[in-house]
């Protein structure tokens, strides 16, 4: 016996589910004001996957699986200059269009300097972070003074540091996380008192899968052996990440 035929009048389309396989990636290049306080600014990727999605962008995959990454978590008090954060989206979107919505999403202070469509299968910026460059404004010994100090770290083999956290202490050896230093002596306009900055340090240093240069690292080395002794008390006034660098960039 043959069935009747299904009665349709009342089914409408069959609408596919939308997909959620990457379909395109966008790398954010961001600009981000030095906060003191935790949770001021979106940290890790769920936080940064919430406030996208809420903007109207199509990310790809589930949640807590990449969709959103931030290559390197921005330290309290440091200011970034040009932060990336990778986006996973699953659908292809014109570049107005994803500049449009991640700018009607961001936070107060949160700017959006640039993106670029990068190929879908690359490793994300974490994966090939390698290096940041970093700024840091210092007032209290003199420029020549500082100048000597960094060229004696230069110099060295290896430079034996600790940072202490909580109640542990990490041994490690800086000197290989140190790409390049320089100090330009900065003239205090006048009238300024005495947190004015008179020296600026630039320096690169490295992101390795076991250790990061920090730039405090850096600053804490030039007052102490081998750097010989300085002729002020270094203050560290500003400290700004100018750049993350990728092996591409590197």
């Amino acid at each position: 016996m043959t069935e009747p035929p299904a009665d349709l009048s009342t089914s409408g389309p069959v609408v596919p589910p939308p997909s959620s396989s990457p379909r395109q990636r966008w790398r954010l290049y961001l600009r981000l004001p030095a906060v003191q306080v935790p949770g001021q600014l979106p940290a890790g990727a769920g936080a940064w996957a919430s406030l996208l999605e809420r903007s109207g962008l199509p990310l790809a995959g589930e949640p807590g699986r990449g969709r959103a990454v931030p290559a390197a978590q921005l330290p309290l008090g440091i200011g970034g200059e040009r932060e990336i954060v990778d986006v996973v989206l699953a659908a292809r979107l014109p570049a107005a269009e994803v500049r449009e919505r991640v700018r009607a999403g961001l936070p107060p202070l949160v700017e959006l300097v640039d993106l670029h469509d990068v190929w879908v299968g690359a490793p994300s910026a974490s994966a090939a972070l390698v290096a940041a460059d970093y700024r840091v404004e210092v007032a209290g010994a003199s420029p020549p003074g500082l100048r000597v100090a960094a060229e004696a770290l230069l110099a060295v083999a290896t430079l034996p540091r600790e940072r202490r956290r909580e109640k542990k202490t990490q041994t490690f050896d800086l000197r290989p996380l140190i790409v390049s230093l320089s100090v330009t002596a900065m003239l205090p306009p006048a009238g300024a008192g005495a947190d004015a900055p008179t020296a600026l340090l630039r320096t690169r240093l490295r992101h390795r899968p076991d250790a990061v240069g920090r730039p405090e690292d850096v600053v804490a080395a030039l007052a102490e052996p081998p750097a010989p002794p300085l002729d002020g008390e270094v203050r560290v006034l500003r400290i700004v990440r100018e750049r993350l660098l990728t092996g591409d960039d590197a």
